[in-house]
Formats: C-alpha cells, sequence, structure tokens
C-alpha cells in the first residue's frame, strides 16, 4: 500500500537556535553574596574575605587584558561593574543577538578555588543561590551551572544533587586547574554525580587553584600564565580519556569553555599514534582515543 506525500505549499526558512554557553554574571558587589551566606560564612567572608590559592590576583584584577575582563562597551550605564545589570545584559546581549538560552558561568569569586574548602563549598552555595534568584528567575531565557570545588569531592557531590533537579541548572561548572590531573579517581565521584544528573561538566579556561600553567612551575609573566590556558585543556582532556573516565561512567560530557580549539587535530592524531604504541599499559583504554574525545567532548570559544 502506498501514500502520497503531501508537497509544501511554500518553501519556509529555518531558524537555528542561538545558544550561548559562556555568559559571566558578577556580583554588583561583596554585600551581594551576603543573603545567600550562612551566618558563620559571613562573618568569615567579613573577617578574611576571599582567598584564592592562585598567583597573579593582586592588584590590578585578574585577568589583566582588559579592565574588568570587558569591553569598553560592557559597563553599565549606571556605572555598576560589567555582567551585573540584567537589565544592560538584555538590551546589549539577549535582545540584541536574539539569544534563545544563555548559560551562566561565574568565574570571581566563585568559591572553586578557596584555600578554606567549607566556605569554598559555602561560596558555591551561595553563588548557586544567586544565579537562580536574581539571575535565571527574572529571565527565563538564561539557566545556570552548578559551580562546585572539586577538591572537596563530598560537598560537591551533595551541591550538585542539591540543585540538579531545578530546571535553572544546565551543566556542572569545575576549575580547568584541579590540584592533580582531572581523570585521577579523587575527582570520580564528583564527574559520576554530573553524568547521573545527566548534566554536562563545563571547564572555562583560567582559574586560580594554585596550580601552575606550566610543568616546571610559575612563569616570570602574567602574559606567560595567561598563554597557557589552552595547554591546560589539553592536559584535562587527556588525563580523562587515559585515565578511563568515559568507560566508567559512558554519559558524561565534557564542553570546554574558551579554551580554543586549533590544537585539537594534532593532539587527537599524537594521542593516537601513542594508544597504539603503549596500549598495553591503559587496557581500560578500549578505544582509540579520539573516538572518545569525538564522543564526549565540546569546544566553545569567544566569538
Amino acid at each position: 500500500m502506498s501514500q502520497a506525500l503531501l508537497e509544501p505549499e511554500a518553501a519556509q526558512a529555518t531558524r537555528l537556535e542561538l545558544i550561548d554557553c559562556d555568559i559571566h554574571p558578577v556580583l554588583r558587589s561583596t554585600e551581594a553574596l551576603r543573603p545567600y551566606l550562612p551566618r558563620r560564612w559571613r562573618d568569615e567572608l567579613d573577617t578574611f574575605g576571599f582567598r584564592s590559592r592562585g598567583a597573579f590576583l593582586s592588584s590590578p584584577a585578574y585577568p589583566k587584558a582588559t579592565p574588568a575582563l570587558s569591553r569598553r562597551d560592557a559597563w553599565p550605564p549606571g556605572g555598576l561593574p560589567p555582567g551585573s545589570d540584567l537589565a544592560f545584559m538584555r538590551q546589549q546581549h539577549l535582545d540584541f543577538y536574539g539569544v534563545d538560552v544563555g548559560i551562566l558561568q561565574v568565574l570571581f569569586p566563585s568559591g572553586k578555588d578557596e584555600r578554606n574548602l567549607d566556605f569554598g563549598a559555602a561560596v558555591c552555595a551561595a553563588l548557586n543561590d544567586w544565579q537562580v534568584a536574581e539571575w535565571t528567575e527574572p529571565e527565563p531565557r538564561l539557566r545556570a551551572s552548578i559551580t562546585v570545588a572539586c577538591d572537596d569531592a563530598e560537598a560537591a557531590v551533595a551541591e550538585i544533587r542539591r540543585c540538579a533537579p531545578r530546571r535553572d541548572f544546565a551543566s556542572v561548572f569545575i576549575s580547568a586547574r584541579t590540584t592533580e590531573p582531572l581523570g585521577r579517581k579523587r575527582y570520580w565521584p564528583v564527574l559520576r554525580a554530573a553524568a547521573e544528573a545527566g548534566l554536562p561538566v563545563g571547564v572555562h579556561a583560567g582559574g586560580a587553584n594554585g596550580v601552575p600553567m606550566t610543568s616546571a612551575g610559575w612563569p616570570s609573566f602574567y602574559i606567560e600564565d595567561h598563554q597557557g590556558g589552552a595547554s591546560v585543556m589539553q592536559s584535562l582532556l587527556t588525563s580523562l580519556v587515559f585515565e578511563g573516565v568515559f568507560e566508567r561512567f559512558p554519559g558524561l560530557r565534557v564542553v570546554l569553555v574558551e579554551g580554543g580549539f586549533g590544537w585539537a587535530p594534532p593532539l587527537l592524531w599524537r594521542m593516537d599514534r601513542h594508544w597504539e604504541r603503549m596500549r598495553r599499559e591503559v587496557p581500560h583504554v578500549r578505544r582509540p582515543p579520539s573516538e572518545y574525545i569525538r564522543e564526549h567532548f565540546w569546544v566553545s570559544t569567544q566569538p
């Protein structure tokens, strides 16, 4: 039995959905975070402030390429810091470019790189609640990222499980510069929790976790530190693959944000060639590394 297909009456344009996965909301001031912190950690903030483990963080602000890491026209008319005014973000970005969905990633402060891990976990939770109250609830086009500190895996897993059921959150946001390579077993509980929640793990270039960009220690100049962002992405990708993370958690997805991608083709070639010669050392890596990377990684960059 055959059935004739109806011809369309007229050609119709197809509109692609535009998703910006690299939007950085900013606190108007430290005071904006206080309502979301328990009293103990408000006192900690008042007495000691934020204490990141990173270098190159003294005045002027980090990063140092431009004031507040922002274009000159990103400063709101009212004088607030760039990224802190939702109405101005709507006007200048969401409406202007027709953004359908915007993914938030809080860079500074983030809680991910605090010396006091308990305080860091409290800051992460406060930032997650702040994203919902100040950004995703008043603007339905925005989605938050669950900010967690990987070096406190227990707290990170608890925070993922607390936030993941809410539609406000679209990813899990971790530091690119973890204390050990990201594929190590100490981080598996965090990666497992993200996979179980069905959320991708977002890793943004930079970070301030006290780990230098180079294998030989801290460079002399900020420009060297800034230049190493792409190499950090390559290192964490290599670690995740060769530690067998994707065999262990086949549903895990990783998004490398603003760390470039020109380095990817030669890296995949090199990893495959090394795996062919030395695969006995990593029997848990059952397929060529490039196959895992194509299936589990996405990359993004600034326009």
